[in-house]
């Protein structure tokens, strides 16, 4: 399929320039987007400490056996200054999603058909969707992989952490995942336009599996087994959803066609 970038309102084409001007203008919405969901993560900030962050850090003090409050130790006087701000731009870039994915699908609209162009909302509606079920799968795995990691450390090991390390664990976790559950959007956008076919993510299977295997095991910070199967099970199912759909709507757009009579045109 070929690509042609043209403006919405007249049959022009976008000159390099333009595509420019048009990035600066969708990166311009996207930071005051984020500015403002983050100030609004600075006044939620203790609300999500209490309510959120900490239960899990305190079941797991509990179901380890340790009699004492669950309380994060500052070690450094800027600690809690910069944990403040390191929560309310995650805080913030969760708030700003749906404009962040709004901006950037009208940025790469002119490079689809009008057809394709009908996908904005459900590209919006599936992004979040994902996004919101990787962080919210992360938030439940978390309590079972901190449990493991401070289990791991040894009985005689009395489990202390400052805000930056803990809240900067959590909150990336969350963030990865939903981050990491788009991947089968970005799949199914690619066959879209052309770029990739069902046939050849098909083919090449066993060295995407690989891949994302290898790509959960960094995207988890925390390293332990239990996270590195919540994130990699899913995507490696995604992966297989990405296919059927990347069938579907090939065969939708351009009738489907037997198999005897295809010849060679499955062939990377």
């Amino acid at each position: 399929m070929r690509l042609s970038f043209k403006r919405t309102s007249t049959d022009r084409s976008m000159s390099f320039w333009d595509h420019l001007a048009e990035l600066r203008r969708r990166l311009i919405y996207c930071v005051v987007a984020l500015t403002v969901s983050s100030f609004v993560g600075v006044l939620v900030y203790d609300w999500l400490l209490q309510n959120v962050f900490l239960p899990p850090y305190c079941r797991v003090l509990i179901q380890q056996g340790f009699d004492r409050p669950c309380n994060l130790v500052i070690l450094d006087p800027l600690d809690g200054f910069r944990t403040r701000i390191k929560v309310s731009i995650y805080v913030g870039l969760v708030l700003a999603m749906p404009i962040l994915l709004w901006n950037l699908w009208r940025f790469v609209t002119p490079a689809l058909q009008r057809r394709e162009k009908r996908l904005t909302l459900p590209f919006i509606i599936s992004g979040l969707t994902l996004f919101g079920l990787g962080a919210y799968l992360a938030y439940n795995t978390f309590e079972r992989a901190l449990s493991f990691l401070i289990s791991f450390g040894g009985s005689q090991v009395d489990p202390m952490f400052s805000p930056g390390s803990y809240l900067g664990l959590i909150t990336y976790m969350m963030f990865a995942f939903g981050i990491g559950f788009q991947f089968p959007i970005l799949l199914v956008f690619l066959q879209l336009v052309g770029i990739l076919r069902p046939q050849q993510l098909r083919k090449a299977r066993r060295f995407c599996i690989v891949g994302i295997v290898a790509a959960a095991a960094i995207i988890t910070p925390s390293g332990d087994p239990i996270s590195l199967a919540t994130l990699a099970i899913p995507l490696c199912v995604f992966f297989e959803l990405s296919i059927l759909i990347g069938y579907v709507s090939t065969r939708r757009k351009h009738g489907w066609v037997p198999r005897s009579k295809r010849g060679d045109s499955d062939e990377i």
